[in-house]
């Protein structure tokens, strides 16, 4: 399966304006992104809307496309830079993974678990999940859990801890059942990534605000893998001093 990672990258941000091109100890964050997805995928390609990003990719020899301005999702710009990219290289890809821009330190293991599913020639998107350990993470606001079936298959996103773990404090949940959170990477067939940016908003998104539930609930399956190890994700400049460190150990 030849694989094709997307990595979008766009220089606004409310809390930490230009953060792709913050220097993390001799390098910008993009490029090193960009290095570590180039371990896991078989190309890997910038989508930004910026032309001081789209400098900076150029300047250390990587892929890079410029995408429109706005988009309603993030899924809708990697389909963007999808078919500038193909239309561009003339190549062909099997799978696109949507690759995040802002986790310098990203495990290219990790880019290698969400293409196995689709070994499975009924595996149409992937994503990754990672089990719950700590009783105080069911407490966080920022974290969307997920269910799955015996095959791996998520059943259900939410943003409230699930399962429901009846007639148990929450503090004991983690002793009575599996929790797993999900980790915002996706990957994707060409066919499937035209069909989710192209899919309608649903009830059960609007919701939760969670995109990936309108494809639960057209109906289609959403293959999940499951990793041990969480990249840091720099949305702030105190997440930027906190990779500086881990970069110095």
């Amino acid at each position: 399966m030849k694989t094709l990672g997307i990595i979008p990258a766009r220089y606004d941000s409310t809390r930490f304006p230009g953060k792709p091109l913050v220097d993390l100890e001799g390098k910008t964050m993009i490029r090193r992104v960009y290095e570590r997805a180039s371990q896991g995928v078989d190309v890997a390609v910038v989508a930004t809307d910026d032309a001081r990003i789209e400098s900076e990719v150029k300047r250390f020899g990587g892929n890079v496309v410029m995408t429109a301005k706005h988009h309603s999702t993030g899924t809708n710009r990697c389909l963007e830079a999808f078919d500038i990219w193909t239309e561009k290289s003339g190549d062909t890809y099997d799978i696109i993974v949507n690759v995040q821009g802002d986790e310098p330190l990203l495990d290219p293991a990790s880019l290698r678990t969400i293409i196995q599913p689709f070994t499975d020639m009924e595996c149409e998107m992937a994503t990754l999940v990672t089990h719950v350990t700590n009783a105080a993470d069911l407490e966080s606001s920022n974290n969307v859990f997920v269910t799955l079936d015996q095959n791996g298959k998520a059943l259900y996103f939410s943003r409230h801890p699930i399962p429901f773990v009846r007639g148990y404090d929450r503090s004991e949940w983690l002793k009575r059942a599996d929790f797993y959170r999900h980790i915002g990477l996706y990957a994707f067939r060409p066919c499937a990534l035209r069909s989710f940016a192209s899919m309608a908003m649903g009830e059960l998104e609007k919701a939760e605000s969670l995109e990936q539930l309108r494809w639960l609930e057209s109906g289609r399956a959403l293959y999940c893998g499951i990793v041990n190890e969480i990249s840091v994700s720099v949305d702030t400049p105190e997440d930027a001093d906190a990779v500086r460190a881990l970069l110095n150990l």
